[in-house]
């Protein structure tokens, strides 16, 4: 971290082991996300009329770049958290998961999901229900009416541009589903 650790206790008396336990924890933030600037941690236990124990709340502000990361734990019922240590562990758990979410997107690591093949109506046989893909490798995919979304196959034509789940079938490859690429159907 460029900036030093901020710790502050509202409505709790300063514990140096809890604090200790705190700068525990930021440092070990650094192994998840290793460009966080600034961290600034605020313990409380607000005031008010509790049947049972006091709860602590916890907030860490996290300071990385292009953007700042909060974390917010103020669980209403969870009575864990009538225990300071439990509430910080907690706080320090969601920042981790926070930064790796935030590595990622910065390393460009989200998932990203694989267009599914696709090709063109090769030949279609109404009499006998089925037809054939010509994939984009140049292979010949088998497809029955049924297979085609929305019982669209009657408007079927030759050329028309589909995308298709693929299956190995009795003689070769065939499209388990068969979907008409439409002006509201494009591929990137």
């Amino acid at each position: 971290m460029e900036q030093p650790l901020q710790i502050t206790f509202r409505d709790v008396p300063r514990s140096e082991a809890l604090e200790a336990n705190i700068h525990e924890k930021a440092e070990k933030l650094d192994q998840f996300y290793e460009k966080v600037m600034a961290c600034r941690v605020v313990v409380e236990r607000p005031h008010g009329h509790h049947h049972k124990g006091q709860l602590y709340h916890v907030r860490i502000d996290l300071t990385v770049p292009g953007g700042e990361i909060v974390i917010k734990r103020d669980p209403k019922d969870h009575h864990a958290h009538e225990d300071p240590y439990v509430a910080v562990r907690d706080a320090f758990k969601a920042a981790r998961r926070k930064l790796q979410d935030y590595a990622r997107k910065q390393r460009s690591d989200v998932k990203t999901h694989e267009l599914p093949p696709h090709g063109t109506i090769g030949e279609i046989i109404p009499m006998l229900d089925h037809g054939r893909i010509l994939s984009a490798d140049g292979r010949e995919i088998y497809f029955h009416r049924n297979s085609v979304v929305d019982g669209d196959f009657d408007l079927l034509e030759e050329g028309d541009q589909v995308w298709y789940s693929e299956e190995p079938g009795e003689d070769g490859p065939q499209a388990s589903t068969v979907h008409i690429i439409g002006k509201h159907h494009l591929l990137g």
